[in-house]
């Protein structure tokens, strides 16, 4: 008994101490958090530069064929982080921050469409020596990973779309109506208040994160606002379904059912664009199911993976 309370006693001192550590330098713990997460995944932080300068940041990890992972608006390469854990014992996992984003190059008079952004990402597989790939994309990534399917068919192995953007056929959510109206979008946020509200609007179930540290996360996205605002503009009637119709490849398509920000039918519009399809429909989740459930997100592809080899 003595050896339990003395346990329980430490690991009480163990909490305090993470509490007071987040609290009194929040940036540091941060920074921690995200090293030791990466390290756990297996993954590694790199730079390269493309021809023309501009300079991509990506984490890369693990074996085996080549799984391209794009994040969404608003975010940068991390959101992968965690359930690239689970993919990187069988897959060689390369997640970029895409140009705009994260800590990768940031022009200010670039194109940021899908089939430009495809581009560049062809550009830097190029640079890796990466000839065949399955692509993976969360919402604006998933609209880019089918720009990419359809520009590089004969390279794409396999496609995975979380939460699609670009399906302009789909009815507007209450989000895209308020755009529309007003012209301010709401994933775009200037103070921290604003960054949190989208953090709740992103996901259903969001992953626990103490508010000094969202503060530290809201500082890249509200330091980028002026550029993610050109961006949506030239997204906002970036429109998919005629590059989905030429994809060959088998496709998962995968979409949780509580998703604020794009609609649910857009999963049954792509599925009736891409001849190899199958769709996921995951109860009780947001817009970001690899951050949501990473555990059946992660088990659904690799089911997905594995029936494909068949």
């Amino acid at each position: 008994m003595r050896i339990i309370k003395g346990l329980m006693a430490c690991l009480a001192l163990v909490v305090i101490g993470l509490i007071v550590f987040i609290q009194l330098l929040p940036d540091v713990a941060t920074q921690f958090a995200l090293v030791s997460e990466r390290a756990r995944a297996g993954l590694t932080k790199h730079s390269i530069q493309l021809d023309d300068g501009l300079t991509y940041v990506y984490l890369e990890g693990g074996s085996g064929e080549p799984l391209l992972l794009l994040h969404g608006f608003n975010a940068n390469k991390d959101n992968f982080t965690r359930i690239a854990g689970k993919l990187t014992p069988k897959y060689h996992v390369i997640i970029p921050d895409h140009i705009g984003f994260g800590e990768s190059s940031h022009p200010a008079n670039a194109d940021y469409r899908s089939d430009a952004q495809a581009q560049r990402l062809h550009q830097l597989l190029s640079k890796l020596n990466i000839k065949q790939v399955h692509i993976g994309g969360n919402s604006m990534g998933g609209a880019i990973s089918v720009a990419y399917a359809a520009r590089y068919g004969s390279e794409v192995e396999s496609a995975w779309l979380l939460d699609s953007g670009g399906v302009s056929s789909a009815p507007k959510t209450p989000m895209f109506d308020a755009f529309d109206n007003s012209g301010k979008f709401a994933l775009i946020a200037r103070t921290p208040e604003e960054y949190e509200r989208v953090y709740k609007l992103a996901m259903n179930n969001p992953p626990f994160v103490p508010k000094s540290m969202l503060r530290i996360f809201a500082k890249e996205s509200i330091a980028n606002a002026d550029l993610e605002d050109l961006i949506i503009k030239q997204l906002r009637f970036d429109s998919i379904e005629e590059r989905a119709k030429l994809i060959k490849a088998p496709t998962l398509i995968v979409w949780g059912d509580k998703d604020q920000i794009l609609n649910i039918e857009g999963a049954a519009i792509l599925h009736k664009l891409i001849p190899q399809s199958y769709v996921v429909i995951m109860p009780n989740i947001g817009h970001l199911p690899m951050l949501e459930d990473v555990g059946q997100t992660a088990k659904d592809y690799l089911e997905f993976r594995a029936s494909i080899k068949k």
